[in-house]
């Protein structure tokens, strides 16, 4: 079972960056669609940013459009580049992964098949 590791969260000014990483040890994604998800306590999950490694296809929220860039730094490891950010993009944001041969329809929302523990992003005004 491929488990799926966040890291690069943590504390910073609004205006600031920070950059998430996504990988998976000994494995490679081929054929996946990555995505990026964010939650805060009492709301809903929001999917931000999604890739699919076979042909670099992306999707973005309109919530992040502009500041946030999903990219796959290699073979096992897929980042997100998080700029300017603003107080409401605390939360604790989550990789997931879904393995397609034809692609992703995004958003892929519920549809992805593992998912990380996931790592904290605080900003601060």
């Amino acid at each position: 079972q491929v488990q799926l590791q966040e890291s690069g969260g943590g504390s910073v000014q609004s205006g600031g960056s920070l950059r998430l990483s996504c990988s998976a040890l000994g494995y490679t994604f081929s054929r996946y669609c990555m995505g990026w998800f964010r939650q805060v306590p009492g709301k809903e999950r929001e999917e931000v940013a999604g890739i699919y490694t076979a042909d670099g296809s992306i999707f973005y929220a309109v919530s992040v459009k502009d500041r946030f860039t999903i990219s796959q730094d290699s073979a096992n490891m897929v980042s997100l580049q998080m700029n300017m950010v603003k107080p409401e993009d605390t939360a604790t944001y989550f990789c997931a992964a879904r393995y397609s041969l034809w692609g992703c329809r995004w958003p892929l929302a519920n549809a992805y098949d593992i998912w990380g523990q996931g790592t904290q992003v605080t900003v601060s005004s």
